[in-house]
């Protein structure tokens, strides 16, 4: 049996977009990543731009690097 590895999720705001759905993201800690967007997000074709909240799922082997998993809503 696999046992899978803890992932830690933040919250951030992203400020830049890059190529092929990467975006640069700044967490609540001041600190940047690079967020790529995970399947689920891309395949119901949600809009991603700068200025947005965003959680993002960091692994623990690789802190410079996390997956996008949920736009939140605006307070507009």
């Amino acid at each position: 049996m696999k046992i899978k590895e803890k992932k830690n999720i933040y919250e951030g705001l992203i400020t830049e977009s890059l190529s092929h759905g990467m975006f640069k993201v700044q967490l609540e800690n001041k600190n940047f990543i690079l967020g790529y967007v995970s399947g689920k997000i891309r395949r119901n074709f949600i809009r991603l731009l700068p200025g947005d909240k965003v959680k993002i799922e960091v692994s623990c082997y690789d802190s410079t690097k996390g997956r996008i998993i949920f736009r939140l809503r605006n307070k507009n």
